[in-house]
C-alpha cells in the first residue's frame, strides 16, 4: 500500500502540486508559534516538552485514524495514506523556484535569478555572482528534495504508516522554526528540536547520500562524503551536499567547507598531486549544474522507487 500511495501522490503532483503556503501548513506554523510562545521560558526542558506536545497532537490522531480505517477496509486506509503523503512529501513544493532560476540564468538574467533565489531562501543574495547563485540553487534543491521526498520515503516504510511521514516532516519543521528565527538563535528552547531531527534524519540522510553516489559518480561522491562532510556546520547537510556535489562533479559549499587541510610540513617533500592537498573534487557551479541536479534527483528518485518495488514484492511473496 505504501508503494501505491507514493506513486499515486507523485502522479497527482505532476498535475496539481501542493503549494508551500497552503492553509494546512499555515495552520501548523501558527500552532507551532503559539506552542513556542506558551512554553518558551528559556530552558532546554521547555523546548523538549513543547516538541513532545506538538508531536502528540499531530501524530497520534494520524496514527489512530489509520488504524481505525483498517476496520473499514484497505481502500479507506489507502485514501488516508494518499492524503497524508500528499501533505507531507511535496516533491514539487519549491520546484517552480528552481525552474525559474534555471530559466533566468539561461537567459543571462542574473538580477532575476537573484530575486527568485532571495524569495526561495530568504537570504540576502544581492552581491552574489553567477557561480554562487548556481551553487545556492543546487544546494537548496538537494536539501529540499531530501527533506520533502527521500526522508519521507524511509519513514513511510516504518510500522507507523503515514504517521511516520508526519513525524519526519514535523520534526524537520520544528528544527527550523524553533532555531532559525533571529529571536530564537541564541536561545536554548530549540536545542532539543534540532537534536531530535538529527536523530530522526540520521539514517535517511546517509541513504540519500548513498543513492546520489550510486546514480552519479560513485568514487567522487564517497570521497567527498568521507573527507569533507564534517566541514559543514550541520553534519547531516554536509553529508548530502558533499555526496551530491561529488556525484555530479560540482564543488558545493563555501571555501571554508571544501578547502583542504594541509599539514604543516615541508611541502617540497611531497608531490603536488598527492590527495591530502586536493580540494573537494568537481568544477565551479554553473548554469549547467542546475540541469545536472535535475538529472541526479530523478535518477535517485527512480532508484528509491525501484527499492520500494523490491521491498513490496518481497513482502507479498513472504
Amino acid at each position: 500500500m505504501t508503494l501505491f500511495s507514493i506513486l499515486f501522490v507523485l502522479l497527482i503532483e505532476q498535475f496539481r502540486p501542493l503549494r508551500a503556503d497552503n492553509p494546512i501548513y499555515t495552520a501548523i506554523r501558527v500552532f507551532a508559534a503559539r506552542i513556542e510562545s506558551s512554553f518558551n521560558a528559556g530552558r532546554p526542558e521547555h523546548g523538549r516538552m513543547a516538541w513532545l506536545v506538538m508531536m502528540s497532537i499531530l501524530v497520534a490522531p494520524t496514527l489512530f485514524i489509520y488504524w481505525m480505517l483498517a476496520l473499514v477496509g484497505p481502500l479507506a486506509q489507502f485514501v488516508w495514506s494518499v492524503l497524508i503523503v500528499y501533505l507531507t512529501m511535496g516533491f514539487r513544493h519549491y520546484s517552480h523556484y528552481f525552474t525559474a532560476i534555471q530559466a533566468a540564468l539561461n537567459n543571462d538574467d542574473l538580477t532575476e535569478a537573484r530575486h527568485l533565489l532571495a524569495e526561495w531562501t530568504g537570504q540576502d543574495v544581492r552581491d552574489l555572482d553567477l557561480h554562487d547563485v548556481a551553487r545556492l540553487s543546487v544546494e537548496n534543491a538537494l536539501i529540499t528534495t531530501h527533506r520533502h521526498v527521500f526522508g519521507v520515503f524511509l519513514w513511510l516504510l516504518l510500522p507507523f504508516g503515514p504517521a511516520g511521514a508526519v513525524i519526519y516532516r514535523l520534526a524537520e519543521y520544528l528544527a527550523r522554526a524553533w532555531n532559525e528565527p533571529e529571536h530564537l538563535k541564541q536561545e536554548s528552547f530549540g536545542v532539543f528540536a534540532k537534536k531530535a531531527f538529527d536523530w530522526i534524519d540520521w539514517l535517511p540522510a546517509r541513504l540519500t547520500a548513498v543513492a546520489f553516489a550510486i546514480v552519479g559518480n560513485f568514487e567522487d561522491a564517497i570521497y567527498s562524503w568521507r573527507n569533507f562532510a564534517r566541514r559543514w556546520s550541520s553534519h547531516t547537510t554536509g553529508i548530502i551536499l558533499s555526496a551530491g556535489g561529488g556525484a555530479m562533479g560540482v564543488r558545493l559549499g563555501t571555501p571554508a567547507e571544501y578547502a583542504p587541510d594541509v599539514p604543516e610540513v615541508d611541502i617540497t617533500r611531497y608531490e603536488s598531486s598527492r590527495p591530502e592537498f586536493e580540494v573537494l573534487p568537481g568544477e565551479e557551479p554553473s548554469v549547467r549544474s542546475l540541469q545536472s541536479t535535475v538529472g541526479l534527483i530523478w535518477r535517485a528518485l527512480l532508484l528509491w522507487i525501484l527499492l520500494l518495488v523490491l521491498v513490496s514484492v518481497a513482502n507479498w511473496l513472504g
